[in-house]
């Protein structure tokens, strides 16, 4: 569905500390992967017009907190669960869980995040960045998460 996406990664080494449990910024990092997916997985580019004529549209972060329920380790596989939260004329809103699978039952939630993101252009020799509409292709193609399917999210 257009409101999620789901992406699996497995935690490198690289990404640990001395501990062998994942570094706090990875997250962000690997929410930033899971929302480039997303958009590839529906024929869209977070950088658009990139190289070519006219302004470069891209996504500034303006708002993100993550929750840390339980450490991710070195070699664990988890699942990035993405949700479009909340979209505005010029900006999308996200929630994502970070869950480890469990073949026995319900997967173990170990992160939740939020971040806000807000469409903005740049142009050829410019400095400055300036909010604009998000463009009537992504606009179409990203509709936001039934109310239902948030219920765990209730309490970040």
């Amino acid at each position: 569905m257009p409101y999620e996406f789901t992406m699996t990664r497995r935690v490198e080494f690289a990404e640990t500390d001395m501990a062998g449990i994942m570094h706090f910024s990875n997250y962000f990092r690997y929410l930033e992967s899971a929302e480039h997916a997303f958009f590839r997985s529906l024929g869209l580019n977070v950088h658009q017009n990139a190289g070519g004529k006219g302004p470069m549209l891209g996504w500034a972060r303006v708002q993100a907190s993550c929750d840390y329920l339980a450490p991710l380790r070195y070699q664990d596989e988890v699942e990035v669960h993405l949700q479009v939260e909340a979209k505005g004329s010029k900006s999308i809103s996200y929630r994502a869980e970070f869950r480890l699978p469990d073949p026995e039952g319900s997967p173990l939630i170990v992160a939740r995040a939020r971040w806000k993101v807000v469409c903005v252009s740049k142009s050829q020799g410019e400095d400055s960045m300036h909010s604009v509409a998000i463009p009537p292709d992504v606009d179409a193609a990203l509709q936001v998460a039934p109310p239902e399917t948030s219920e765990t999210h209730k309490d970040s």
